[in-house]
């Protein structure tokens, strides 16, 4: 992987996407700066873009060979910046217009996880209002935005909880009209990165505090990461072939990395979501999970530089 990256490293102009817009413009600013850093110490020539409303007109004057697709979230990882690369003619990296929109609509997803034999939690669209109103499922369960990414507005309601997610209604703008309602699953939190179409390790995340949230994520000392994850056999390796049957079905290209619940008292394991443009800060998984297996970040990157394409 490294020398295939080496060799067209020099030649190569990358502009590197983040920022944005959208709720995770923080995180998306950390992991272009990563990935820029990295790129530059592999030997590209590299030029940040903080994405705005204006990046089609700069990027059409700039002419990069390769957009290093770096944004998190709504319209940068929705399938939304991919069609604006397709239509500009730049090779991008990660997944293609149709596998980014699937992968980032967390309902639409689902079916089809279960269409490939995938298993996935229970779960019902609700309008915001009634969700804010009543119970919408019978408890636990958790109520989460269709399409945000880094457990933003993300809310778990346990047995014994007084009322609905009230609050909910003044969070309109991360939800929209209607919420995702879906059976809470106890147990361990695993996630697992997909590469060239084949499973890197499983990582078991211990949050020091609640669930795995936004701070939990990227605060450092906010989770502590078991690689290899500490699970029976058989289950690590169904995290591994999930993945993958997850990554096809879907149609993603590049590294995604799939997020699970293992339930070790009943035996469930549950895929969550499909990320089609992991996190790459310093607190992120899937550069943990690729030095697990041998490749740095400059080559972890470097390879997705050369793995880019249009019509992904």
């Amino acid at each position: 992987m490294g020398d295939q990256a080496h060799r067209g490293a020099r030649m190569k102009h990358v502009a590197v996407l983040m920022g944005g817009w959208s709720a995770e413009r923080e995180v998306s600013l950390s992991s272009g700066r990563a990935c820029a850093g990295a790129l530059e110490r592999a030997g590209y020539k590299v030029t940040p873009i903080d994405v705005d409303h204006s990046v089609y007109e700069r990027l059409k004057a700039l002419k990069p060979d390769v957009a290093f697709n770096a944004l998190h979230g709504k319209w940068g990882e929705d399938g939304c910046v991919q069609a604006i690369l397709e239509t500009l003619g730049i090779a991008y990296t990660h997944s293609g217009v149709l596998s980014s929109a699937l992968a980032m609509h967390k309902q639409k997803s689902k079916a089809v996880f279960r269409q490939a034999g995938i298993p996935v939690a229970e779960s019902c669209m609700v309008a915001l209002e009634d969700a804010a109103a009543a119970h919408p499922m019978r408890l636990p369960y958790v109520l989460k935005p269709v399409a945000e990414g880094s457990s933003v507005g993300v809310h778990i309601v346990l047995e014994g909880a007084n009322g609905p997610v009230s609050q909910i209604l003044n969070e309109r703008q991360i939800f929209g009209d209607e919420v995702m309602v879906e059976r809470f699953v106890p147990g361990q939190e695993l996630t697992c990165a997909v590469m060239n179409d084949e499973a890197l390790g499983v990582i078991d995340i211990v949050p020091t505090s609640g669930f795995y949230d936004y701070d939990a994520k990227y605060v450092p000392g906010g989770s502590r990461h078991i690689l290899p994850a500490v699970i029976p056999a058989d289950v690590y390796e169904k995290v591994r072939e999930y993945s993958v049957v997850a990554h096809k079905a879907l149609g993603c290209r590049g590294v995604s990395r799939s997020d699970f619940r293992y339930d070790a008292k009943s035996g469930d394991l549950i895929l969550l979501e499909v990320n089609t443009q992991p996190g790459m800060t310093g607190t992120s998984l899937v550069p943990e999970l690729a030095a697990h297996a041998g490749h740095s970040l400059e080559a972890l990157v470097a390879w997705m530089v050369e793995d880019a394409s249009l019509d992904r």
